[in-house]
């Protein structure tokens, strides 16, 4: 599928402050003062950016609102609840460590368990895709919801735990790897059963079905070459999982920032292959495959 820049911040930013926000409303850090400002601020500051981000991905982005009714069936509607409520939910403990108000925490810990779960609402806008079966599948979830908390305890400072974030992230990017690159294979999706012929026997393209450029050519269908996705792959997984946690073995704020940055960059590259390895079913009717 294309890789829309806006998809690929909304993801990566929103993931990472989520990350910040669950771990600062969790008391895993608790700073004070100015440092709480700036630490909340981080958090605070990645998810909006990130939640804006998605709004230019909309046709229409004006009609955003309209997202929050359909909660009943749309996991698009329920991560904008769960992102509002979270951001909501967790105002008063932000405002409780800048101020020094010492306000009970226990609504910190509701605001960790919410911000983390408007990170699985997120993944479940993909995995639940059939026509996209490199996404459709289990470890997708797995692997927002790690690169979430690695990005978090990143930010929040927690050298030690990050560190063994980061290899966790790596086993669950090399699962990713491995299970979608089969993923289409197992789906058992061919051109007779794109176009419903397959009944009556194989199905060839016999005309492409277009004369010029249409909306599922330009959205649905992206194509990378196998080379060029292996080294972004390697790349990717050296910047996001291998050189963090190298500097984390590091201690004082320089190191933090760099493992930040690298991360950052790392999650970035991972979510534009997650999207351009993306092979749409529809694909098949075009003759794409």
């Amino acid at each position: 599928m294309h890789p829309a820049p806006s998809v690929i911040i909304f993801s990566v930013f929103s993931g990472m402050g989520f990350g910040l926000l669950a771990f600062l409303g969790a008391g895993v850090v608790t700073p004070s003062g100015w440092a709480a400002f700036l630490w909340w601020g981080l958090g605070y500051g990645l998810a909006v950016v990130g939640l804006l981000a998605s709004t230019f991905h909309l046709g229409n982005p004006q009609r955003a609102l309209l997202a929050f009714t359909q909660w009943r069936s749309s996991w698009l509607s329920r991560e904008a609840w769960a992102s509002v409520a979270t951001l909501l939910l967790l105002a008063p403990v932000a405002l409780s460590d800048w101020l020094a108000l010492g306000w009970p925490r226990g609504i910190g810990f509701i605001g960790a368990v919410l911000a983390l779960g408007t990170v699985f609402t997120t993944s479940m806008i993909y995995t639940q895709i059939k026509a996209v079966p490199r996404w459709h599948h289990p470890v997708t979830p797995l692997m927002f919801m790690v690169f979430s908390l690695t990005g978090g305890a990143i930010l929040a400072g927690q050298h030690l735990l990050a560190a063994v974030l980061c290899v966790a992230l790596g086993a669950v990017l090399l699962a990713v790897y491995r299970i979608g690159d089969g993923q289409f294979a197992r789906a058992g999706q061919t051109m007779g059963t794109a176009t419903g012929l397959d009944r009556i026997g194989e199905v060839a393209v016999f005309e492409q079905a277009h004369t010029a450029g249409n909306y599922l050519l330009r959205e649905m269908i992206y194509v990378v070459g196998r080379k060029h996705a292996t080294k972004l792959r390697r790349i990717a997984f050296a910047l996001a999982v291998v050189l963090p946690a190298l500097l984390l073995l590091g201690h004082g704020l320089p190191f933090v920032v760099l493992a930040a940055i690298s991360h950052l960059t790392g999650a970035l590259a991972a979510r534009w292959l997650f999207f351009a390895e993306a092979e749409h079913v529809v694909g098949l009717y075009y003759g794409k495959r």
